[in-house]
Order: structure tokens, then C-alpha cells, then sequence
């Protein structure tokens, strides 16, 4: 029997890809299960597709001193414990991880075990996590060309990243009808990754008047960032996170304004979606989200806007120039010529698996 054990989490992006593998590991016969956090955003992900759903303890990895680093280093020796303990009952034939804090002890586990493991990395330069889990894999893949620089190891594959198939299937009109609007203005999306973005959210709001003489605008905010008083402003929708729906909403979007985590990237490049990005500073991160959009800048993609030159003047600029030269985009990415990332991937976890 083929059995496999999916981990990642504390993120959507570091779930998704994972569930967009399931299509086609199910078909190739697996029988899957998935090890994540008690908390994350992950469980509640996984638990809607089916999937057996193991919890751990996770516990942060910080690069800086912190008292929470002694306590959660406790949290990962007992994650690492639990993680022992359900891969000997599952007797996976391969693990696959995404990444996340809760993936370190997985990875590790598994190692101790002899069971192979095959790492995916979203961003150009690898976290803290897969740094610390890459020297226990037997390949790892990876999303952007520029990665390849980063990685010593030869067992390394430019894949990129696994796309949900359902996200390309969705339907323009119940796109509008579900924000209420109409085909006769575009529809300008705004998505700030699945926490929301106070930056972005703030900015669009103070241009909300100008922004909506032009657009309508569909605001994915992140939760507990609903206005009530915008309720019922005219060509103006909000919600705090969208799933099933998103394909819809995606549909009927004519130019989108987005944070720059790997996941939403590599939709907007399978959607073929002008957009404007506007990455998590280096204050608030460790700069993946700069070089990722910069990558995409480069590749002819789309647009970048840094948060430290967001303002309301600049925003309504960068928005009515991205929309402006929105078919060159398009053309780039339809031109992209970026291998089938779930084929690739399954390929490379099944011949991975037939080893142990």
C-alpha cells in the first residue's frame, strides 16, 4: 500500500500547495494523511478536503533572542516526540513537506525512521524551516530559477509551485453576484495574504473615493478587518477570507493589488492576472516577499510597489498605471513556460517512495 504523510503549516501558503497535490496523489493510489498544529489555519484547510488529520506541538523558531524561544524549544522536542510516534503508526512510505514550524519535527522524525522526504521550497531563499529540514531530504524542489543559487544539494528541482486546479475553473458572473457588481466597470482585487494586511488595507481605504470612480473593488481584508460603515458603499465588497468562493471572485477580477507570498504568485501566473504587488517589508520580514515580486517584475509579470512608498497618492498611481499596461502582462504570462508543477512534484514523490 502507498501511504503518505503531508505536513506544513502556520500559513494558507503553506497548506495550499499541498492540497493541490491531492488530486493526483489520490489518483496514483496513495492513501493520504497529513500531520499539522493544533491552531494553525492549516487544520481547519486539510479537515474540508477529508484528509486523517494528526496534531503535534509546534513551537517558533526565532532568529532573535527571545524568552519564547526557550519555552518553544520544548514545544518542538514534544512535536518531534508526537511526530516519532504517528509515523511509526502510519508507516508512510514517504513524507512531503511544505514548510511551516510544525514541518521541522515531521522532517525529522521521519529521518530518524529511514523514511525519505521530499522538501518543497515557495520562496527564493529558503526560511529558517526548510534550512533547518533540507539536509534531512532526499530532493528538494523549488519555485523560482533563482533559488538554484541558494541550494548546495544536487538533488534539487526546478518545479515550481503546485497550483489548486479549481482556482482557474471559476465563474466570471457568480463572481459578480456574489460581490454585487457589474460588468461595466472593472473589478479591481485586493488581496493581502490570509491574515490581511493592516498597510494595504489602510491605504486602499483612504483612496477608496478616487479608486472608486474607476473600479469596483472586491477587498479580501483578513480577519476582524471588516468596516461595517463601508458596508454600503456602492462598488465596494469586503470579506475577511474567502475559500470556496475565491475562484469566482478571481474570475471576475480585471487587475489585482496583493502582498507577494509565493502562493498568490504563482495563482495570479496560472490565472494570467495583471497585478500590483506590494511585498511585506523587510522590517516586518526577512525580505522573501521583496525578491519574489522582484522576480516577477523581472520576468515581465507585473508590477511591484514597495510598503515603504505605499500612500494613498502612490497606490491610485502604481493601480492606474499597472491597469494601463494590463495586456502586456498578460501577454508575459501567457508565455510563461513553467514546467507542470503537480505532475513534476508527484513524479519526483514517487520515485522517492519507491526506495524505502
Amino acid at each position: 500500500m502507498k501511504v503518505i504523510v503531508l505536513t506544513g503549516g502556520g500559513t494558507s501558503g503553506h497548506v495550499t500547495p499541498n492540497i493541490a497535490l491531492l488530486p493526483m496523489l489520490k489518483d496514483k493510489g496513495y492513501t493520504i494523511y497529513y500531520i499539522g498544529s493544533k491552531n494553525g489555519i492549516e487544520k481547519q484547510l486539510i479537515e474540508k478536503e477529508g484528509i486523517p488529520y494528526y496534531v503535534i506541538s509546534a513551537g517558533k523558531l526565532r532568529r532573535y533572542l527571545d524568552v519564547k524561544n526557550v519555552t518553544d524549544m520544548f514545544r518542538i522536542v514534544a512535536g518531534f516526540g508526537q511526530a516519532l510516534s504517528v509515523l511509526r503508526k502510519i508507516k508512510p512510505s514517504v513524507v512531503f513537506s511544505k514548510g511551516g514550524f510544525v514541518s521541522c519535527p515531521v522532517v525529522w522524525a521521519a529521518w530518524v525512521l529511514r523514511i525519505p522526504v521530499v522538501i518543497h521550497e515557495s520562496d527564493i531563499t529558503p526560511g529558517l524551516t526548510n534550512k533547518l529540514s533540507i539536509p534531512f531530504a532526499k530532493r528538494i524542489c523549488y519555485s523560482f530559477p533563482e533559488t538554484k543559487e541558494h541550494l548546495t544539494s544536487n538533488n534539487s528541482y526546478l518545479t515550481g509551485l503546485p497550483v489548486r486546479q479549481g482556482i482557474v475553473l471559476g465563474d466570471r458572473m457568480k463572481g459578480y453576484k456574489l460581490c454585487g457588481f457589474t460588468s461595466i466597470r472593472p473589478v479591481l482585487m485586493v488581496i493581502g495574504g490570509s491574515q490581511g494586511s493592516e498597510n494595504i488595507n489602510n491605504a486602499v481605504r483612504s483612496a477608496l473615493n478616487e479608486l472608486l470612480q474607476t473600479y469596483q473593488i472586491v477587498h479580501i481584508c483578513g480577519k476582524g478587518n471588516i468596516v461595517p460603515e463601508l458596508n454600503k458603499t456602492k462598488g465596494y465588497k469586503q470579506f475577511e477570507y474567502v475559500n470556496e468562493e475565491l475562484a469566482d471572485i478571481f474570475a471576475c477580477a480585471d487587475l489585482l493589488i496583493s502582498r507577494a507570498g509565493a502562493t498568490v504568485l504563482f495563482e495570479i501566473l496560472a490565472l494570467n492576472k495583471p497585478a500590483l504587488l506590494i511585498p511585506l517589508s523587510k522590517a516586518a520580514s526577512r525580505g522573501d516577499q521583496i525578491l519574489n515580486a522582484n522576480s516577477f517584475k523581472k520576468s515581465g509579470y507585473s508590477d511591484v510597489l514597495l510598503e515603504e512608498n505605499l500612500s494613498k497618492n502612490s497606490l491610485i498611481d502604481s493601480v492606474n498605471n499597472t491597469y494601463k499596461n494590463r495586456h502586456t502582462y498578460t501577454k508575459a504570462m501567457q508565455g510563461n513556460k513553467m514546467q507542470n508543477a503537480i505532475e513534476m512534484i508527484v513524479d519526483i514523490i514517487e520515485e522517492v517512495s519507491k526506495t524505502q
